[in-house]
């Protein structure tokens, strides 16, 4: 008689992800009791959905709801739809997310999407598309951007983004070097990720207050093709890791994270300044972004892989060619010593320096909770449908904050902190 096959080993560690599951909740969310939840996810990501239900459920959610996005529905659409369905988004989705987050909901999304999915799609629908859905999701994301709500994103090594950073390896370890490498940055192979978490925000707190003390007026990168100066914003603060939301709770909106970050002034962004890493944006890659700032906007931008992209990235709306954020990451962060390029800005921000087209954070201001749009404005706070960001620090790369009297103070040597 036969014996029973045995099962294949699942790549991806059980214990980790249920770890994942809980510091998501307890560090990333910190949900409170009664708390509704909110949660969007690639539907293979239904692994960790469940984790993450059952921790919610366990600290007292009041109800958990999730929607699912499909790569193949996705796809379906660009094959088969007529051309006017991409100028279309579900408005009224956004707009029930925006009432829910109003309603004292938190938000959760899961990310683990292909991130070369629309690679061979038409730009102009995969433009229009997100154009469409960046204009129907803002009374959704202003609740996020202002943070108004405690909100999280974590990750899940879903196969087709595995085959995309490991395509030469088999599937199941594919999905394993992802799986751990996820597990890994966000600090859930720990004995006691929590604790960890506990620590790592302790320390991004440390670098926040010295740059809080400093008041640099701007900060100055200097590299292979990047000579820029980024004036920060009047008032401006910085901030990194865990942070208090306007509803009281505290939480880390980003799994994982390395950086500290602030608002540049809209106005004051001078000089040139090229990627050091590909920006993957909605399925497109985006390598080589060079791009040129005069009065705070870029008036000249080329790419070597994905131009055509990037150009429309820039005319989304007026603010969409200046600054929303400025975040220091050393190049030692445990993301940039892995060596491995994630095709994920959740990832790739935190191995490297960056800076963000579009959209300001109105925490990132002294009082920012009390500040309104147009103070927010005259401040030297963008606005725009947009927040991207993408990567310009190395190890070639050298950072002075720059006083108001013009004296000059080293921030980062080699990608290091001075």
């Amino acid at each position: 008689m036969n014996a029973p096959l045995q099962s294949a080993r699942n790549p991806v560690d059980p214990a980790k992800l249920e770890k994942l599951a809980e510091v998501a909740i307890k560090v990333g969310l910190q949900l409170q009791r009664g708390q509704d939840l909110v949660m969007t996810a690639p539907i293979a990501a239904l692994p960790l959905v469940r984790l993450i239900t059952k921790h919610a459920y366990k600290a007292g959610a009041g109800l958990v709801t999730t929607f699912y996005a499909d790569e193949e529905a996705t796809l379906a659409r660009y094959a088969h739809a007529p051309d006017e369905s991409f100028d279309r988004a579900s408005t009224w989705l956004y707009e029930g997310m925006a009432k829910a987050f109003a309603g004292g909901a938190a938000r959760l999304a899961i990310a683990g999407d292909n991130p070369m999915l629309l690679a061979s799609e038409d730009p102009q629908k995969v433009a229009r598309a997100n154009r469409a859905n960046s204009i129907a999701y803002k009374p959704a994301l202003e609740k996020i951007s202002n943070f108004d709500i405690n909100w999280n994103i974590v990750s899940y090594p879903n196969l087709s983004w595995a085959k995309q950073m490991f395509p030469d390896d088999p599937e199941a370890i594919a999905v394993e070097k992802l799986a751990n490498a996820i597990f890994a940055a966000s600090r859930v192979d720990a004995d006691d990720p929590i604790a960890a978490w506990a620590d790592h925000n302790a320390n991004l707190r440390r670098r926040s207050a010295w740059l809080n003390e400093e008041r640099f007026a701007a900060l100055h990168f200097t590299g292979p093709d990047t000579d820029l100066t980024v004036g920060l914003a009047d008032g401006h603060e910085w901030h990194g890791g865990a942070s208090t939301a306007k509803n009281g709770i505290t939480c880390n909106p980003n799994i994982p994270t390395e950086e500290v970050f602030t608002t540049p002034h809209a106005l004051r962004v001078e000089g040139h300044v090229s990627s050091t890493k590909p920006l993957s944006h909605q399925g497109t890659l985006i390598d080589n972004i060079q791009v040129r700032f005069e009065g705070g906007r870029i008036v000249e931008a080329k790419a070597s892989r994905g131009e055509e992209v990037l150009k429309k990235v820039l005319d989304t709306d007026d603010g969409a060619r200046r600054l929303g954020e400025v975040a220091l990451v050393p190049h030692s962060s445990p993301i940039s010593a892995s060596g491995i390029l994630f095709y994920n800005t959740l990832f790739d921000e935190n191995a490297s320096c960056h800076i963000a087209l579009g959209q300001c954070y109105s925490k990132c201001f002294l009082d920012g909770a009390n500040l309104s749009e147009e103070q927010i404005r005259a401040q030297g706070g963008n606005a725009s449908l947009i927040h991207i960001d993408w990567m310009i620090g190395s190890c070639e790369v050298d950072i002075d904050g720059v006083r108001a009297d013009g004296a000059r103070v080293p921030v980062m040597r080699q990608g290091e902190w001075v």
